[in-house]
């Protein structure tokens, strides 16, 4: 809502020694594929003894502990094989096919699960196929065990759920109004959205473009124009990203350096989308009226207009293709005009909010 006011080789001793002596050239031994190799070259060895096993094979994985290429097969005389290919052999029961059709089975259940039955997967690793219950629940158990399939179950704490992000740019939505989202910062605690001020001092629940976020934590209106809500859903992810919008790709916020005067900036907001433009003043005070001050904003000619509060201004990203990396600038405040014919739109610089409520800015 824009005011307008806006991460050993033991060498054998003895008889053997003078006998291996003697010996002919003895064949190298085969290394065995790991995780520093390539995700290709790994990818390729189990490709083909996934086909060259055929009917044999039990699936393969990295060893959680090694790191190293393991391949499973119902057939031990295929071991010499698989250890040529650079793998580790395992004697297994159950070959991947047998696994998939018990797999299949479940997925074709004319009963639907429960809610407590989180789901269900092949456990390569123990050669089964594992039924996640939520809690023990018994209707979930009774579920799992009535398919007529050997199956192993697990229990989980809780249930999955559609995960959503919240990005800046994008729609942040009060009681009162709608605003824009600035930044995802945390503390040693919480996560939190960062947007104007004059959003925030309208309290309560808030919500983004996917459901609820969590409540306002804290705001600063007039004197500043920053706020923060607090996220309390599980669901709710806060990456480091600013939406563009038609302009291109989600762009990243790699730090927060400064633009000085001169500099290009751009900004992202639910009722404009992107638009750039050059920062024309640093430390600005601002009288949006009725008593409503706001000192230490940066003045920029990009435009923008109601709805854009609170939402993102960065460094302009570089030209090209590739990950587009960006300095967090602020949060929109308020300003005048519009982007049909222009205006002077202004922001409240994000450093100080993050130095006021010691948060750290979620970064690339």
């Amino acid at each position: 809502m824009i005011r307008r006011p806006l991460r050993t080789l033991t060498v054998l001793i003895g008889a053997a020694a003078a006998v291996t002596a003697f010996a002919g050239p003895v064949s190298a031994v085969t290394s065995v594929l790991n995780e520093a190799a390539s995700t290709a070259t790994v990818a390729a060895a189990q490709q083909e003894l996934g086909t060259s096993l055929g009917a044999a094979f039990a699936g393969s994985w990295l060893d959680a502990t090694t790191g190293e290429l393991v391949v499973g097969t119902t057939d031990a005389s295929r071991s010499s094989r698989i250890r040529a290919a650079g793998a580790i052999p395992k004697v297994l029961r159950h070959s991947a096919a047998e696994l998939k059709q018990i797999q299949s089975t479940l997925d074709n259940r004319t009963a639907g699960p429960p809610r407590s039955v989180a789901g269900w997967y092949v456990d390569v690793p123990s050669n089964d196929v594992v039924v996640s219950v939520v809690g023990g629940d018994p209707a979930g158990l009774a579920w799992a065990t009535s398919a007529g399939v050997p199956v192993r179950v697990e229990h989980v704490k809780s249930a999955p759920r559609p995960l959503w992000s919240v990005v800046g740019g994008q729609g942040l939505y009060f009681s009162g109004g709608a605003c824009s989202v600035g930044f995802n910062a945390y503390d040693d605690d919480d996560h939190y959205v960062i947007t104007a001020g004059h959003c925030t001092e309208l309290g309560g629940t808030v919500r983004g473009t996917g459901g609820t976020i969590g409540k306002v934590a804290r705001s600063s209106f007039p004197g500043n124009d920053y706020g923060t809500v607090k996220v309390t859903h599980s669901d709710v992810s806060t990456p480091p990203r600013v939406d563009r919008y038609e302009d291109g790709s989600d762009v990243r916020i790699e730090g927060a350096d400064v633009v000085g005067v001169g500099g290009r900036v751009c900004r992202s907001g639910i009722t404009t989308h992107w638009h750039c433009g050059r920062v024309e003043a640093l430390d600005q005070t601002v009288n949006y009226g009725d008593g409503n001050i706001v000192r230490g904003l940066t003045q920029t000619d990009a435009c923008a207009e109601p709805g854009d509060s609170g939402g993102s201004f960065v460094s302009r990203p570089s030209s090209g293709s590739g990950t587009k990396l960006v300095q967090a600038q602020g949060m929109t405040s308020g300003g005048s005009g519009d982007c049909d014919e222009g205006g002077t739109t202004f922001f409240q610089p994000v450093k100080e909010v993050l130095d006021r409520y010691d948060l750290r800015l979620e970064k690339d």
